[in-house]
C-alpha cells in the first residue's frame, strides 16, 4: 500500500468510529464456568470456562480475572459451577457478577 491508501484508510476509520462502526468485539459477556481458585485478599478468581466468542475467546481456557466487588466472593467457593459476567475494558477483563449455578 502506498501513503495515499494509508491516509484514505485512516480517514475512513476516523469517520466510522463516532458512529460505532469499528470492527471490535463486545465489551461484556455472560458465561458459565467452574471456580478453580479464589483470592479474596487480591480480589481475583481463577475460572475454567468454555469459549466466550463475544469477547474474542474462541477456545476453552482457565484464566485469572479481577473481580469488581470482592464481597461477591463470599457466596462462592473453589469447585463451584458458576455463571459470571465478564467485562473488557482498557485495563483488561473484570468479573462484574458471579453466582453459583
Amino acid at each position: 500500500m502506498n501513503g495515499k491508501t494509508f491516509r484514505m484508510l485512516g480517514l475512513a476509520l476516523g469517520l466510522m468510529a463516532p458512529l460505532g462502526l469499528t470492527a471490535a468485539w463486545a465489551e461484556s459477556a455472560t458465561a458459565d464456568g467452574q471456580l478453580q481458585k479464589i483470592d479474596s485478599a487480591g480480589g481475583k478468581v481463577t475460572i475454567k470456562h468454555g469459549p466466550i466468542k463475544e469477547l474474542d475467546m474462541p477456545d476453552a481456557m482457565t484464566m485469572v480475572y479481577r473481580v469488581k466487588d470482592p464481597a461477591v466472593l463470599k457466596a462462592v467457593k473453589a469447585g463451584d459451577k458458576v455463571r459470571f459476567e465478564l467485562d473488557h475494558d482498557s485495563s483488561g477483563y473484570v468479573v462484574t457478577r458471579i453466582e453459583k449455578k
